[in-house]
């Protein structure tokens, strides 16, 4: 059986949405000390995206978590591998990642950087699939809410494949 590509997301319509998103958050930070996480290895070509575009000095710094390994489907337990270097207590924190699916990792990695003291911490993502969410979350910051498709590109992978593609998309029959 063929399945084929069915683009969900353009390039256009990713950097479009990206510019929004940082405009709202250089507003929604004007004043305030900034670190922005990214949740490795999904979150990099959005964030690296994201942060170009925040109008503010801004610091950026890195979590490797794991849930997925090479499954369609979130194991529901949340590995930190590699944690934050920046000390955040008493600043304003954005976590970001590629989707929110499940909610179960960045919950639970939220709850863990709330334990590190910072003055806020807030959520963003480029998908937001809520029809999959298990725990009580939704994110501050999001690009596009999506149906439950199992989605590819622009950062989002299956066995640690398709990242690089500049775009979203699914198979379809």
């Amino acid at each position: 059986m063929n399945k084929r590509e069915v683009i969900r997301f353009s390039r256009e319509d990713i950097d479009k949405r990206v510019k929004e998103i940082a405009k709202q958050i250089s507003k929604d930070y004007e004043n305030k000390e900034l670190v922005v996480i990214g949740l490795l290895r999904g979150s990099f070509v959005f964030l690296a995206d994201l942060v170009r575009e925040i109008e503010k000095p801004i610091v950026v710094d890195f979590l490797t978590t794991s849930s997925y390994e090479n499954s369609e489907i979130s194991s529901g337990n949340v590995k930190i591998l590699s944690d934050i270097r920046e000390n955040i207590e008493g600043k304003d924190v954005i976590l970001v990642d590629d989707i929110m699916d499940s909610g179960n990792t960045l919950k639970d990695v939220k709850n863990y950087i709330l334990s590190k003291k910072p003055n806020s911490v807030k959520t963003c993502v480029m998908l937001d699939k809520p029809c999959r969410r298990e725990v009580e979350i939704a994110p501050d910051y999001f690009g596009f809410e999506i149906e439950d498709w199992f989605i590819v590109g622009y950062g989002l992978n299956f066995g640690n494949k398709y990242r690089n593609i500049p775009y979203i998309f699914s198979y379809e029959d």
